[in-house]
């Protein structure tokens, strides 16, 4: 039976709680600096919170979580490593530089199919690798505004790092819903991930405890937002065209930079603003260029 082709009305929904799911997402970095933990630990406390939800809808979608798939752990394992160079990248550097290099992710991914999977890009595509990358240098070359991060470099460093390990998980995520849902996908990589999250903050002697009634709000809030966001976007890019759903990139480094100019005065220099504008540029292209018409991805965007 052929698929039905959603209503105007439908596609309106589907693209508000596409925007919704963005800005939701971009509250990830501020919470994370809010958190009063350690960059590890609050990665722990994102995945712990979220993960009685999620259980909570693998029953009621499709009757239990099962017993992990290969592509579950290592999706647990991709995002354990997203989570932990992402925050530490935080830490380092500032939310907008950290987003937006992060939001390479689309680039990273699409090279690696050409690469190993010979799924040759458009030319156009390459274009856009090359304002990505020129929008990133941009940035992390240029000097801000407000006040610098405590090692820059190391932060831009560590938040393009994210990149890659973020596009490995949508990889692992996208052969593991060729064979289930998305619910006990989503289930399993947490759980794998909180643990090895734990363990990266005891090793490196991480504050884990959040010292104060905020801290804990913002660790609470890290895992309401990792199931509303994520689950708030997967739904809308099973529902809209990739041209409208591929925009999704841009709203979350949008946001970051709001908050983050709002609660931690981090204004961008003129550089650095031209940098993020070419860089998330040429993600769009990118994505744009990369995926055949008509096919609406599935996997979550942004960590």
């Amino acid at each position: 039976m052929a698929e039905r082709t959603p209503s105007a009305a439908e596609r309106w929904q589907a693209l508000g709680v596409l925007l919704f799911g963005a800005a939701v997402i971009g509250l990830s970095p501020i919470l994370v600096r809010l958190a009063d933990a350690g960059p590890a630990a609050a990665g722990f406390w994102r995945l712990a919170f979220a993960l009685p939800l999620l259980l909570a809808m693998t029953w009621r979608t499709s009757g239990g979580p099962s017993l992990p798939s290969r592509y579950a752990l290592a999706a647990g394992v991709m995002f354990s490593l997203d989570l932990g160079f992402w925050h530490y990248g935080i830490s380092y550097t500032s939310v907008t530089k950290a987003t937006v290099l992060t939001n390479l992710t689309p680039v990273v991914v699409t090279a690696f199919a050409w690469i190993f999977l010979k799924e040759r890009p458009r030319a156009l595509f390459l274009a856009a690798v090359a304002l990505a990358v020129a929008g990133a240098w941009t940035m992390a070359v240029s000097k801000g505004a407000g006040r610098p991060g405590p090692n820059e470099p190391l932060g831009d460093a560590l938040s393009l790092t994210t990149a890659l390990w973020y596009a490995f998980y949508m990889l692992a995520m996208g052969e593991g819903r060729k064979r289930e849902t998305t619910g006990r996908l989503m289930f399993w990589s947490g759980a794998v991930g909180a643990p090895l999250m734990l363990a990266a903050a005891l090793l490196f002697r991480e504050r884990l405890l959040p010292a104060t009634a905020g801290g804990w709000a913002a660790c609470l809030g890290l895992g309401l937002m990792h199931v509303v966001g994520q689950g708030s976007i997967a739904w809308a890019m099973g529902r809209l065209p990739t041209s409208t759903a591929s925009v999704v990139v841009v709203v979350q480094p949008v946001v970051a930079a709001v908050l983050g100019w709002l609660l931690f005065q981090e204004i961008l220099g003129p550089l650095q603003a031209l940098g993020a504008a070419v860089a998330l540029s040429g993600v769009v292209l990118a994505q744009l260029a990369s995926r055949p018409r008509g096919v609406s991805p599935g996997s979550p965007a942004g960590p």
